[in-house]
C-alpha cells in the first residue's frame, strides 16, 4: 500500500497546504476562516465530540463538568453503543457523520476525537483545518506519515491541540528526579505492559463469512478510509485494536502513556533505529506479543538512550526490576542508580538500600489542573498545552515505527527528515497507507 499523500507534500508546508485538500468529495474541511480562535475568557467553550461510546463517553463527561463548556453537538455511528451519551444531552444535535456535523454545526469552537484509530487523523485534520481546536485520543494516527500532516496542520491554524495521555502530569516528579541527576545519565529504559493479554485478542485471521450489521450502526461510516469489508462482529467494539486495519495493537493502545515519561524526562524525539521481535507475523492483526528495541541519539549533554518496549506478557529482566512489580510501566537505568516508576503513580529510586535517605527534589514544574481542564482553558485563553501537537506526534511517530519493523522483519535505520527507513524500502507500505475510494487528508 502506497500513499495518498506524498512524502513531498507530507515534508514540504508549501505542499502540504495544497495536499491537505479534500477528503474526497463530502470530505472537504472548509477554511479556518470561520473559525473563533480569539474568545473572551468569560465566555463558554462550544465543544463538539466526536464518538461517544466506550472512551469516547468517558471523554464527553469530563469536558461537560467544565463550567466554562456548551456541549453543542454529538457524533456516533452507533446509536447503541452511544444511547448513554447520547440521553445525557436530549437536547443537543446528533449526528452519524462527523464531516457533516463540522460542516452544518457553525457554532462548533472546539473537538474531541474519541474513535478507533485509523479514523482519528481524517476527523482531527478536518477539525483542524476548519479552525477547530482538537482534543484526540492516542495513538494520535494510525501511521507514521499521517502524524507529519496531523503536526504541520495544528501548526498552519494555530489551533490548540491535546493528545488524550490523561496521566502525562503524572511524570512530572519522574522528569525533575531525572533532570536533578538522582540517578545520573540515562542510556537505558525499559517500558512494559500487560497488554493485549485480557483485553482483546491478537494474532487473528481476517473471518471469512459476512454478518449482518445491527440497525443501529452505520457500518460504512464506521469503516471510514479503511479498505472495504463486509461486517463481523470479531472487528468491534473495542477489539477493533488488534487488528492493522483499524488499530495499532497494544503498542498504539499503551505506548504513547508509557513512553511519556521516557520523552518527557530525556527529551526524546526521533529514533535513529528501530528492532521488532514478537509472535507469528501475520496480514490482518497484530502478534501476541513484542519486544521493540529502539535507539535514540544524544540529545546535548544528555548520552544516547536504548528504550525496550515488551507487551504481550513479555516483561523486563527481573535483574533490572530489582523486585519491584511492574504491570504498565518503566524503569529507568542510570550512571548511579534506577528509576522504577508503574503507569500513574509515585517515582521509586533503586536499590532502596541506595536511596533510603534520598530526599525528593524541590518542584520545579508546574503541575497540570487535568488533562482536560488544561485543553478547555487553553482553548478559551490561548495558553499552552503540555501534550500537544508538537510534542505528541513525535512520540506517537516512534511509537507506530515499531509496527513498522515489526511488519518489516527489519531493523530500520529511521530518517526522521525524509520520513524513510534509509535501508528498508518497504517499509514505506506501513508508513503511508493507501484509503479506499480515493479520499485523502
Amino acid at each position: 500500500m502506497s500513499s495518498d499523500f506524498t512524502r513531498r507534500e507530507i515534508l514540504k508546508s508549501a505542499s502540504l497546504a495544497a495536499g491537505l485538500s479534500a477528503l474526497g468529495g463530502v470530505w472537504s474541511a472548509g477554511d479556518a476562516s470561520a473559525s473563533r480562535l480569539s474568545r473572551s475568557p468569560n465566555e463558554k467553550l462550544n465543544v463538539a465530540h466526536i464518538g461517544c461510546g466506550g472512551q469516547g463517553g468517558s471523554d464527553l463527561g469530563q469536558t461537560s463538568v467544565h463550567p466554562m463548556v456548551n456541549i453543542v453537538a454529538l457524533c456516533d455511528v452507533d446509536d447503541a453503543r452511544a444511547a448513554a451519551s447520547f440521553n445525557k444531552f436530549p437536547d443537543v444535535k446528533k449526528y452519524k457523520d462527523f464531516r457533516k456535523m463540522l460542516e452544518q454545526s457553525k457554532e462548533i469552537d472546539a473537538v474531541v476525537v474519541s474513535i478507533p484509530d485509523h479514523m482519528h487523523a481524517p476527523a482531527a485534520v478536518m477539525a483542524m483545518k476548519m479552525g477547530k481546536h482538537v482534543y484526540c485520543q492516542k495513538p494520535l494516527a494510525h501511521s507514521v506519515a499521517e502524524t507529519r500532516v496531523m503536526q504541520e496542520t495544528a501548526r498552519r491554524h494555530k489551533v490548540v491541540t491535546q493528545m488524550g495521555t490523561q496521566a502525562h502530569g503524572t511524570y512530572a516528579s519522574t522528569v525533575e528526579l531525572i533532570s536533578s541527576g538522582a540517578i545520573g545519565p540515562v542510556r537505558e529504559v525499559h517500558i512494559q505492559t500487560d497488554r493485549p493479554s485480557g483485553w482483546w485478542p491478537q494474532g487473528l485471521t481476517k473471518p471469512a463469512e459476512s454478518q449482518t450489521p445491527p440497525a443501529t450502526l452505520d457500518w460504512d461510516l464506521w469503516l471510514g478510509v479503511a479498505q472495504e469489508r463486509p461486517y463481523n462482529s470479531a472487528y468491534l467494539p473495542f477489539v477493533w485494536r488488534g487488528w492493522w486495519d483499524f488499530g495499532t495493537g497494544a503498542l498504539g493502545d499503551m505506548a504513547c502513556h508509557l513512553m511519556d515519561g521516557a520523552f518527557w524526562a530525556l527529551n526524546l524525539k526521533y529514533p535513529t533505529t528501530v528492532e521488532a521481535e514478537g509472535d507469528t507475523l501475520l496480514p490482518d492483526s497484530a502478534p501476541k506479543w513484542m519486544i521493540i528495541r529502539y535507539e535514540f541519539p544524544q540529545r546535548g549533554h544528555m548520552p544516547p538512550v536504548k528504550l525496550i518496549w515488551y507487551d504481550g506478557g513479555k516483561k523486563i529482566p527481573a535483574d533490572i526490576t530489582e523486585g519491584v512489580k511492574i504491570e504498565n510501566g518503566s524503569v529507568f537505568v542510570g550512571d548511579k542508580g534506577k528509576l522504577a516508576v508503574e503507569h500513574t503513580q509515585t517515582p521509586r529510586l533503586l536499590p532502596e538500600s541506595q536511596f533510603k535517605d534520598f530526599k525528593f527534589p524541590e518542584r520545579t514544574l508546574p503541575r497540570s489542573p487535568g488533562h482536560y481542564i488544561q485543553w478547555i482553558d487553553a482553548c478559551r485563553t490561548g495558553g499552552r498545552t503540555d501534550s500537544n501537537f508538537d510534542y505528541a506526534c513525535p512520540l506517537t511517530e516512534s511509537v507506530l515505527l515499531g509496527n513498522v519493523a515489526f511488519r518489516t522483519g527489519k531493523k530500520l535505520e529511521w530518517d526522521a527528515k525524509k520520513l524513510r527507513a534509509a535501508n528498508c524500502p518497504e517499509a514505506d507500505a506501513y508508513i503511508q497507507y493507501h484509503y479506499r475510494n480515493g479520499r485523502k487528508l
